[in-house]
């Protein structure tokens, strides 16, 4: 269906957006603040606020809101209702609005006040005045899950309706705030410009919420406060999001391992791992968050009308498309990684020894770009089916795996350990989910040969970049980037054209024509 393909490359054209203002955004803060212990104490104190952001938020609130209001939406036009105003999914979704109007300005307040419990247990290894600065810059972040919380279920209601550019295109605004914070704010706060960067965080969340407002307006969805009576499906959203909010909860606790143990490294260690998971994360956020998220509403369309064919259809062309990019990307990365990290970040405060470090943990990181593509297509797959137990079960065990190699790798490896070990918990998520998921799944012929295909081009593109990187390698980093990407992107993409990868790009989600129903 070429509007599954069209949705995918609003989503892509408008989150690469997001994600270039953000890596613009990083290069900023490199300059300022380079990988510093000012920079290591905002990033712990920002640490709890980003988490309850994915759990809370663009995680588990969307993932288990989208399935319920598509329902309703879905059983509303089979019934004959309009589709502008589908009366009882904007009725749920007003309920629920009107319930975190209370709950998430209480969230804020409690871990505004118990900054100074958690901001400790964080950051282990910080001294006494790296801990105080920690805590003060938590505490005034804090508010900033209330703002990104009502954004989060404004996206939902945009994705249900199939609107993905307006609520993909809206952490642009982030990104503009945390710019102004870095370039304007700062400069207000001479002895702690740090500081600055907690206020940009606070405008660009403000930013994030009010952009979306426009496109609710169009759809014709109007917000009714209304706290009773409880809306019937809030009692099945609180069934979904709780397992989703354990399996994010499961997740996350990676990323708080990762940042204990670095916080015992030399300054700087835990802004290297930052740097080097934004470029991780580029492609993922562009790519991948991207292919599920539209999928997320068909899957949802698809189950609820009993059209399993379909489905498994779906899901088949997700791991075809993940593959077809992520692959490709890790390629890349690998190549150009540290050509691309000395051009964005080495300047200013941000030395030659920053570099290394953080080169040496992106290479480890890029190992898990497919499998983080995969885990994001599968839970999505998990929670359209109602199966939300699932993504514990996986996220469990990926947590065991990747705190026992955190504790053998740091040793030798430094961050580079710690970034090695987030990978392969992401390739142990990935299988399990594949294996728990096997029979909505369906292995079918063409997923075959599209896959075959991917291994051949990404081959012969790895010696491509490979070649042209090492003929350009005396020349400036900018030549070393722009030369092996730029022949890259032109041999995939002829070699794309001729072979049934081309029918990937131009007709995502055709196959699924005539698969639903059995």
């Amino acid at each position: 269906m070429r509007r599954l393909a069209r949705d995918i490359l609003l989503m892509a054209v408008a989150t690469g957006a997001s994600r270039l203002l953000g890596l613009g955004r990083e290069a900023a803060i490199a300059d300022r603040f380079g990988a510093s212990a000012a920079y290591d104490a905002f990033l712990i104190a920002f640490f709890v606020p980003h988490f309850l952001r994915s759990l809370l938020a663009e995680g588990a609130l969307s993932t288990a809101f989208v399935p319920i209001y598509t329902r309703l939406r879905v059983g509303a036009l089979d019934a004959g209702g309009s589709d502008a105003v589908p009366r009882e999914a904007d009725a749920f979704a007003s309920n629920l609005l009107s319930w975190l109007l209370l709950v998430f300005p209480a969230i804020a307040v409690v871990g505004v006040l118990l900054a100074p419990y958690y901001v400790p247990f964080l950051a282990s290894g910080f001294s006494p005045e790296k801990l105080a600065l920690a805590t003060t810059l938590a505490r005034l972040v804090f508010p900033f899950i209330a703002l990104i919380g009502f954004a989060a279920v404004f996206m939902g209601i945009l994705n249900a309706h199939h609107r993905f550019f307006p609520a993909s295109i809206a952490p642009v605004w982030f990104n503009v705030g945390m710019l102004i914070g870095v370039l304007a704010v700062s400069e207000g706060f001479a002895d702690r410009p740090i500081y600055g960067l907690g206020i940009g965080v606070l405008i660009g969340g403000l930013g994030q919420l009010v952009s979306q407002v426009p496109a609710l307006r169009r759809l014709g969805f109007r917000f009714r406060f209304s706290l009773l009576p409880i809306h019937p499906e809030i009692a099945g959203f609180g069934r979904r999001i709780a397992p989703a909010v354990l399996a994010l909860a499961v997740a996350q606790i990676n990323l708080l391992v990762d940042n204990k143990i670095a916080s015992h490294l030399p300054d700087g260690g835990i802004s290297a791992l930052q740097y080097a998971m934004r470029l991780f994360q580029l492609p993922l956020g562009v790519f991948a968050v991207s292919i599920a998220t539209a999928l997320l509403p068909r899957l949802s369309a698809a189950r609820a009308r009993g059209e399993r064919g379909l489905f498994a259809a779906y899901l088949r062309d997700g791991f075809a498309a993940s593959a077809f990019v992520l692959l490709p990307a890790t390629i890349g990365l690998l190549v150009v990684g540290s050509d691309v990290i000395r051009l964005l970040f080495e300047h200013g405060s941000f030395d030659a020894s920053d570099t290394v470090r953080t080169a040496g943990a992106l290479s480890a990181y890029v190992a898990g770009l497919l499998p983080y593509g995969l885990v994001y297509v599968q839970t999505r797959a998990c929670y359209a089916l109602g199966r939300t137990g699932l993504p514990v079960v996986a996220s469990v065990l990926a947590v065991g795996v990747n705190v026992g190699l955190d504790l053998a790798l740091v040793g030798p490896l430094q961050e580079a350990g710690l970034a090695l070990a987030t990978a392969v918990a992401g390739a142990v998520n990935a299988l399990v989910l594949f294996v728990l998921l096997r029979g909505a799944f369906r292995w079918d012929g063409l997923l075959g040969r599209r896959l075959g295909a991917i291994a051949v081009g990404v081959a012969l593109l790895f010696g491509i970049v490979f070649g042209t990187h090492r003929l350009v390698d005396a020349a400036s980093p900018a030549v070393g980037v722009a030369v092996p990407t730029l022949a890259g992107l032109l041999f995939y993409g002829l070699f794309a054209r001729f072979t049934n990868l081309w029918e990937l790009i131009v007709g995502f989600g055709r196959s699924t024509e005539g698969a639903s129903g059995e």
